[in-house]
């Protein structure tokens, strides 16, 4: 598949809010308010940008421009039924700027909603379970063969689909469809469950999906976090995985004009995510181990922790889209099942490229 580049950018929000649309008595009728963040990926030609490489930059400052007139305002006084579809389709049009292919509005660390390219709606929810497991069919000596335990988290995503709806995000909708399998999971060890006897990632979110899918026919992908760094994705057909690591790097940016300060040599803590996709291997019951991603991608990832990448060799610069196209040459001989490659210099600001299937949108 063609290579694709995106640039991404996130800004945060505190505002006030009603939502008289919900039913008498919901507590979201009451005024309240959230703290909330605004995201948007866009393609953009290197014409538009005020230099090459400051493209994400750019970006996160037309966002921020974008909702600073909500920031510490009642969001009512903008619009008349404020709910998070409502929200990101007003960031949308409000960004006036071609090339969008999704806008964002996470109006909590668990909820929010993602306009896709063709401005489809896709909510989300995370719910989390204490539970066990073990994996039995694991090579002799792996760790994850003994017995132990994980925060789980799940994510629920809906393909809403509802056009010009006032109001089509039910949150508790979510909350119902999920009760009966969170009493199932929670505080529980996963191998004594009917359908989890090897309860690795992939399968768990296989699992939830065959039993979420007839009560919510919009579910669109099971998210599955077996640790805060690591995951599973299913859509019904595919398995997709992620690792996640943090590079703390320094950089300067060549191609910056000589008065600006990133020509200067800086740094940033990243956020850096492979996701790969996979056929599901019948034996282990997962596609990739997460122990095998880390180990494979350790070469690349010395290269760039803690270290200045602006002496890197065969780096074209430090900006997040020279980084990831550096990193996709680097690691894909070495994990042929990578297909696309998230890049955060700050929270949600950075870069993502891809050549794969399209996945879902993960919470920043």
């Amino acid at each position: 598949m063609p290579e694709h580049l995106l640039f991404t950018a996130a800004a945060l929000f505190e505002a006030a809010c009603r939502v008289d649309l919900l039913p008498e008595g919901h507590r979201a009728r009451r005024l309240h308010g959230h703290s909330y963040l605004a995201k948007v990926r866009a393609s953009i030609p290197p014409e538009q940008a005020t230099f090459p490489g400051s493209e994400a930059s750019d970006l996160h400052d037309r966002l921020a421009a974008c909702v600073a007139p909500l920031d510490y305002r009642l969001l009512n006084d903008h619009l008349e039924h404020p709910t998070d579809e409502n929200l990101a389709r007003w960031v949308r049009q409000q960004l006036g700027i071609a090339g969008i292919d999704q806008v964002g509005i996470q109006s909590t660390r668990d909820a929010g909603v993602d306009l896709d390219r063709r401005e489809n709606a896709h909510v989300w929810r995370r719910y989390v379970f204490e539970s066990a497991h073990r994996l039995p069919r694991v090579p002799h000596g792996h760790k994850c063969g003994r017995m132990h335990g994980h925060g789980f988290e799940a994510i629920l995503h809906a393909n809403m689909d509802l056009g010009a709806r006032d109001i089509g995000i039910d949150y508790d909708h979510l909350d119902g469809v999920w009760a009966p399998i969170h009493a199932e999971l929670h505080h529980a060890c996963l191998n004594d469950i009917a359908g989890l006897e090897n309860p690795t990632s992939e399968l768990i979110g296989s699992w939830i999906w065959n039993r979420v899918k007839p009560r919510l026919p919009e579910l669109s992908w099971v998210t599955v976090y077996e640790t805060a760094s690591a995951g599973a994705h299913f859509d019904g057909r595919h398995y997709r995985i992620w690792k996640e690591l943090t590079l703390d790097s320094a950089v300067r940016l060549a191609r910056a004009p000589g008065h600006d300060a990133r020509r200067r040599i800086h740094g940033h803590t990243y956020t850096l995510r492979l996701h790969l996709t996979a056929s599901l291997d019948a034996v282990r019951g997962w596609t990739l181990d997460f122990g095998d991603v880390k180990e494979l991608f350790a070469p690349v990832f010395q290269a760039l922790d803690h270290q200045p990448l602006h002496e890197l060799p065969g780096v074209e610069d430090n900006d997040p889209a020279s980084l990831v196209h550096w990193i996709r040459g680097q690691a894909e001989p070495r994990l042929p099942q990578l297909d696309r490659i998230d890049l955060y210099e700050t929270r949600g600001c950075g870069a993502i490229l891809s050549w794969g299937e399209d996945g879902p949108a993960l919470p920043i």
